[in-house]
């Protein structure tokens, strides 16, 4: 019980900076997922390479798009960027199988209970909101880079030209690591 409400007063002292955006740019959190075939993924595996970080619901159809986009983004820069998906409930095995047969997805869909998508999306009381799809661009050290909302992919449409230049950007920019 004391861990618990230790944990809610660090959250509430650290949320106003959370809400002011001073944790842009900051390392991703780490995390070890199972997909649908129970292998586990964790970012770290992906070092090295650009990794898009998809958060979606299988039922979503701005996420049917996106996920598209990031096929697009995976077979134009192959060996240099990587896509994970990320579902939390209500959406099932069965269900992200379907999704994955139906749009011909390729990179793994894991599955979270909740606690990484938090860590990801900065949920706090005072932000206990999930927006779908919600996509993060982590550069090849791991660092999170740029992240596109719910709200952008419906008012600015997150396009494959668009991703690409801010690949671009992170390829350029990066040393390429050797793994």
């Amino acid at each position: 019980m004391l861990a618990a409400r230790t944990l809610f007063l660090c959250l509430l002292t650290f949320a106003p900076l959370i809400a002011e955006g001073a944790f842009s740019n900051r390392r991703a959190p780490g995390f070890s997922l199972p997909d649908a075939t129970m292998t586990q993924h964790d970012p770290q595996d992906y070092r090295g390479k650009v990794l898009l970080l998809e958060f979606m619901k299988t039922q979503c159809p701005i996420c049917k798009v996106m996920s598209g986009v990031l096929e697009q983004m995976k077979a134009k820069y192959p060996g240099q960027v990587s896509v994970l998906s990320v579902v939390i409930m209500p959406d099932t095995i069965d269900s992200v199988r379907a999704y994955i047969k139906d749009n011909g997805i390729t990179s793994p869909i894991l599955f979270d209970s909740g606690q990484m998508a938090a860590s990801y999306l900065k949920i706090t009381p005072q932000n206990p909101t999930l927006k779908f799809p919600h996509i993060f661009l982590i550069d090849p050290d791991g660092i999170i880079r740029n992240d596109f909302d719910h709200d952008d992919a419906e008012r600015k449409m997150v396009t494959a030209p668009r991703l690409s230049a801010e690949i671009e950007k992170l390829l350029k920019g990066a040393p390429a690591k050797k793994r």
